[in-house]
C-alpha cells in the first residue's frame, strides 16, 4: 500500500484543516496568556513614561532649592549692568559681581601698531619680527621680493600681525598691523647676511588703554576691561567719563525657576490624563486606565500644589501659596501662570518669594519620592508586573511543550484513521471490479 504524505490525501477526507481546528481550540489558554503579557509589558512601559515625567518634575523641583551655604535670594540673583553714557563704554556682568556704582574716566584708548612701508623697504630676504616678549618673534620668507608675496607670507604665518596691501597714488603700499596694547608693539628687520632694520615710512605706535575707576588708575592692553572691578568686563568705546551702575536682578530667575517647573507639573498631568483615559465612543483605554497608581499621583500632585502649610507668611500674616503668585489650577488640573502678578509678587518681596519658591521645590522633590523614587509605588509595581511577565512566560513555555505533544498525538490518531478508510476503500474498489466480472448465467 502506497505511504500516505500528506494528511487526508489517502481518505479524501478533509482531516488537516481538522486538525488545525483542533488546535486553535487547544491554543485559546495559550493566546490567553500571550494577551496578558502583551498587557503587562504595554503597562510596564507605561509605567517607564509617567516615571520619566514624574522625574523630571522632581529635577524642576531640586532646580528651586539652592546649594549648600547658599541663600535662597542668592539661589535666584543675577546681576545687570547700566552705562550711563553708552558712547564711552558698554558693560556686562559676569559671575563674582556685586551690586555697587562706579565712576569711569577713559583718558586712553588701547590701539594696535600700524605700520606703512614701500616696496623699496624690502630686498626679497626673510623678514624678522621682534617683540617686547621674545617668545612671540618670528620669521618669513617670501617667495619673492614683491609686497603682495610678503603679505601673504606674514599671513599665512598667522603670528599676531596681519598684512594688506593698498594701491594708492603713489604707488603700492604694505600695511602692517599687530594686536592692541603695547606689550604687542613689534619691529621689522632684514634677516639676510648683510639685514639690518627696516624703517616704515610711517607708522601707528601702539598703546593701551588709560582709565580710572572710582579715581583707581587701571591700565589694559585690549579695550575690553576684564575684572578690574570683579565680575565686570568693560567694553571701552571712546574718550571721556561716565557711569557704571550694577544692580541685582531677581525676577528672571525666579520666573524661569517657576515656568520650568510648571511645565514639568503639566507634562505629568497630561500623562496621566492619557495614560488613564477612555473614549466612549471607540471603547479605546490608556494604558493604565484604571490603575491605582494614577489616582495616587494625581491626588499627591493637587496636595502638593495646594498644601497650605507654608513656613512663610505674607505681609497680612497669612501662610503663602503658590496662588498668590499667580499660579493657579485650571479646570483641567494643569498650572496657569499669571506673569503680571508673578512678576509683581518678587518685586514687592524678592527675598520671601524666593524663599518660598525654595521650600516648593523641597516640598515636591520629596513628596515625590513615595511615588517615583527609589522603592516608590512606580517602582514597585513595575517590579510586580516584570515577575508577573517572567511567570507567564513560563507557563507559556509549558504549555507550548505540552500543546507539540497533543498536536502529535491528533496527528497520529488522524494518520491511522485516514490509512483505515483508505485502505477500506481500495477494498471496496476490489470488490466492485470482481462483482462487476462475474456474468450472470442465462
Amino acid at each position: 500500500m502506497a505511504t500516505i504524505t500528506s494528511l487526508g490525501a489517502g481518505s479524501g477526507l478533509g482531516l488537516e484543516g481538522l486538525l488545525q481546528d483542533l488546535m486553535k481550540v487547544e491554543r485559546r489558554p495559550l493566546d490567553e496568556l500571550q494577551k496578558k503579557v502583551s498587557s503587562f509589558n504595554t503597562q510596564i512601559s507605561a509605567m517607564g513614561t509617567l516615571a520619566s515625567k514624574l522625574s523630571a518634575l522632581q529635577t524642576a523641583g531640586k532646580n528651586l532649592k539652592p546649594d549648600l551655604l547658599q541663600s535662597a535670594l542668592d539661589k535666584f540673583s543675577t546681576f545687570k549692568g547700566a552705562v550711563g553714557d553708552e558712547k564711552v563704554a558698554s558693560v556686562s556682568v559676569g559671575s563674582g559681581a556685586f551690586s555697587g556704582s562706579y565712576s569711569l574716566e577713559v583718558s586712553k584708548l588701547a590701539q594696535a601698531q600700524k605700520s606703512f612701508f614701500n616696496s623699496s623697504s624690502f630686498d626679497g630676504d626673510p623678514i624678522k619680527f621682534t617683540f617686547e616678549d621674545s617668545s612671540k618673534n618670528f620669521t618669513v620668507s617670501p617667495s619673492s621680493g614683491s609686497l603682495t608675496s610678503i603679505a601673504n607670507a606674514i599671513n599665512q604665518a598667522d603670528k599676531g600681525v596681519t598684512a594688506t596691501v593698498i594701491n594708492g597714488t603713489n604707488g603700492q603700499q604694505l600695511v602692517l598691523t599687530g594686536k592692541e596694547g603695547e606689550e604687542n608693539a613689534f619691529t621689522v628687520s632684514s634677516a639676510g647676511a648683510t639685514g639690518g632694520p627696516i624703517s616704515p615710512i610711517n607708522e601707528i605706535r601702539a598703546q593701551d588703554a588709560e582709565l580710572k575707576i572710582d579715581g583707581v588708575a587701571v591700565k589694559s592692553s585690549s579695550n575690553t576691561v576684564k575684572d578690574a572691578v570683579t565680575g565686570l568686563s568693560i567694553q571701552l568705546k571712546e574718550l571721556g567719563s561716565t557711569a557704571i551702575k550694577v544692580e541685582a536682578d531677581h525676577t528672571e530667575k525666579l520666573k524661569k525657576g517657576l515656568e520650568d517647573f510648571v511645565k514639568a507639573f503639566n507634562d505629568v498631568i497630561g500623562t496621566l490624563k492619557s495614560l488613564g483615559s477612555y473614549n466612549a465612543d471607540t471603547k479605546a483605554t490608556g494604558a493604565l486606565n484604571g490603575n491605582s497608581i494614577l489616582r495616587e499621583a494625581q491626588s499627591t500632585l493637587r496636595s502638593l500644589v495646594s498644601d497650605q502649610n507654608s513656613s512663610f507668611m505674607d505681609k497680612d500674616g497669612y501662610a503663602m501659596t503658590l496662588g498668590k503668585l499667580g499660579i493657579t489650577f485650571q479646570k483641567d488640573g494643569t498650572l496657569s501662570i499669571d506673569n503680571d502678578k508673578l512678576t509683581a509678587a518678587i518685586n514687592d518681596d524678592p527675598g520671601l518669594i524666593a524663599n518660598f519658591t525654595s521650600e516648593i521645590g523641597n516640598r515636591f522633590n520629596t513628596g515625590l519620592d513615595k511615588l517615583s523614587g527609589t522603592g516608590g509605588m512606580v517602582e514597585l509595581a513595575t517590579n510586580g508586573m516584570r515577575n508577573s511577565v517572567r511567570n507567564l512566560e513560563k507557563r507559556q513555555e509549558t504549555l507550548e511543550a505540552r500543546l507539540l505533544g497533543v498536536e502529535e498525538r491528533y496527528r497520529r490518531q488522524f494518520t491511522a484513521l485516514d490509512n483505515l478508510i483508505s485502505s477500506m476503500n481500495s477494498t471496496s474498489s476490489y470488490l466492485a471490479q470482481q462483482l462487476a466480472s462475474i456474468t450472470p448465467k442465462s
